[in-house]
């Protein structure tokens, strides 16, 4: 493990820890696809509509795991980094049956308020049976879910990318597989496509714990462990990384179920085409994101060592991977744009429209890349502020306040080009904290 975190050519040390998770979020994107595809083989508009009206609670489950994940993974990085490897235990354990317990409470309180939940992410009277089918399977496989993202973040501080992998894309070829079985061999419909998805991340969930049992040194499994008496400073840490981390994803909840409610004034075909649009975009953004994250434990390792001139070495290559892949892959998408969105559905108006959409969240895909290293430096170093406000940023506040405007200004135009106009404003204020916060630090050691 040293070795790998602290002697290793930077190049070396990145690739072998971002690309097992770049493989792990290339299975996640096939996966994706590959459920939308099948969703929308059904030719049915108010169910491809009604089931891209809940993708913001599945990235509410993904950010309540984050609490958790990201949160552990960044102090426990840092922990390795200063060899205090017991308290790195007990933070481990603790982050793990956290996690069960916040998934069993999150269920309930979904299916507590299911009908105003509906109502906020925008089902109408079409697509409410579509959205309830979807939500109620989905709210009863939370806690597996949630669960997934703790030992998938855990394992990877000690290096063990390719087990995280492994664990990872075990669930989402099972869910590739049982998608068609489910939505079409057995006509379950909506629900055939959740339940597929729950399943496969219950066997993720699963093969993850044990992999972290079976090699992990110092993350732990032992419930004995958990106990947080004379750690409160400790969970703090956890909160304080974590929190921001799963505003990240509520933020993108929040700002798909926006934008959904501006756009279904403009009839469920644009609706349709957005949640199509979204599940192309991740074909970038998920490979972005596995080298963002991928990189985490190596920025939290050498943070936590005070090694600065290798920290700031892996913070430059970092920004140079994510924006010449962005910019390169951008190109490409935006060429292919209208064959990509033809093979989901056959309807002119869907293809039109989805490609005009595409295309403008492309444009600042190179922005993007460049906050996710923003906000997973911060995420790493402890920076509980700066990681807080790129959480609420990119697709919260400024997302918002675009939206708002563009709306009023430029009509549905308007609110096409609000996320690619808040990639930039976020990506501007990401640079400006971090030459405050980082710089700052580094000046006063």
């Amino acid at each position: 493990m040293e070795d790998l975190f602290e002697r290793a050519p930077i190049p070396r040390a990145y690739f072998k820890l971002a690309l097992p998770v770049v493989l792990s979020m290339v299975a996640s994107m096939i996966y994706n696809l590959a459920d939308t595809f099948f969703v929308s083989q059904t030719q049915n508009t108010n169910l491809v509509a009604g089931v891209a009206l809940c993708t913001p609670l599945f990235s509410l489950l993904i950010a309540i795991g984050d609490i958790f994940g990201l949160g552990g993974s960044s102090l426990i990085s840092r922990l390795l980094g200063e060899k205090a490897f017991q308290t790195g235990r007990r933070v481990s354990s603790f982050c793990l049956y956290g996690a069960v317990v916040f998934g069993l409470v999150t269920t309930i309180l979904l299916l507590a308020f299911e009908r105003p939940i509906l109502h906020l992410l925008g089902a109408t009277a079409v697509t409410y049976v579509y959205v309830a089918q979807f939500y109620r399977i989905m709210a009863l496989g939370a806690m597996p879910i949630i669960v997934l993202i703790v030992p998938g973040n855990l394992i990877r501080t000690e290096g063990f990318a390719t087990q995280s992998m492994i664990g990872t894309m075990v669930g989402t070829v099972i869910t590739i597989i049982l998608d068609p079985i489910l939505i079409f061999s057995l006509g379950m419909g909506a629900a055939g496509a959740a339940l597929a998805t729950v399943i496969g991340y219950t066997i993720s969930a699963g093969v993850l714990v044990y992999l972290t049992w079976r090699y992990c040194q110092v993350v732990s499994v032992d419930v004995r462990l958990s106990r947080s008496d004379g750690h409160l400073h400790l969970l703090r840490q956890v909160l304080f990384i974590g929190i921001p981390g799963a505003i990240t994803n509520l933020m993108q909840a929040f700002g798909t179920a926006v934008l959904n409610r501006y756009l279904v004034d403009y009839g469920p075909t644009r609706v349709a085409a957005m949640g199509i649009v979204l599940k192309v975009y991740m074909i970038i953004m998920l490979v972005m994101v596995g080298f963002a994250f991928g990189a985490q434990p190596l920025i939290g390792y050498t943070f936590g060592a005070k090694n600065r001139a290798r920290f700031k070495q892996i913070l430059h290559f970092d920004l140079l991977v994510e924006v010449v892949y962005a910019l390169v892959f951008a190109v490409i998408l935006m060429i292919f744009a209208p064959q990509l969105m033809a093979l989901f559905l056959h309807n002119p108006a869907v293809i039109q429209t989805g490609t005009y959409m595409l295309r403008a969240f492309l444009v600042t895909t190179p922005f993007v890349g460049a906050v996710l290293v923003y906000t997973t430096v911060f995420q790493s170093t402890g920076k509980a502020s700066g990681a807080f406000i790129m959480s609420i940023a990119r697709q919260g506040v400024v997302f918002y306040v675009m939206v708002v405007l563009g709306a009023h200004l430029f009509g549905y135009h308007g609110v096409i080009w609000a996320q690619p106009v808040a990639d930039v404003l976020t990506c501007g204020l990401g640079w400006l904290l971090t030459k405050l916060l980082l710089n700052r630090k580094s000046s006063a050691n």
